[in-house]
């Protein structure tokens, strides 16, 4: 099992305004907005903003939190190292499991593939 160490989030409004400032790297969807930027630590972070304003309940913004946290931890690692922010739309709390998994995935893999072209 793998853990979400402390060195792979965005912890200061430092980071997340570095992301959120022209990021190259955006993967857009109905329920979930990512917005990455390349970092030079040869690692991912990650940032989440899952507003009250598009998941209402408390306990549906930390399962969704817990199933982004956790299809981030399953990234594969590559020399690219990308800071991202995971933007919560509404109608997100209400995809179930399997669902926001399969969602995070295929983002996921649009902003890799983005990454390494964007490298070259």
């Amino acid at each position: 099992m793998t853990v979400f160490r402390r060195s792979q989030r965005l912890l200061n409004a430092a980071d997340f305004q570095n992301v959120f400032s022209e990021p190259p790297l955006r993967a857009s969807h109905q329920h979930c907005l990512i917005l990455a930027k390349p970092n030079n630590l040869g690692y991912n972070r990650l940032g989440l903003v899952i507003a009250k304003k598009n998941i209402r309940l408390a306990v549906h913004r930390n399962r969704i939190k817990r199933l982004i946290r956790e299809s981030f931890r399953h990234l594969p690692s590559n020399n690219v190292g990308i800071d991202a922010i995971v933007l919560a739309r509404k109608g997100l709390g209400e995809v179930d499991n399997p669902g926001v998994t399969q969602i995070m995935d295929k983002q996921w893999l649009r902003i890799q593939k983005k990454a390494l072209s964007y490298q070259k």
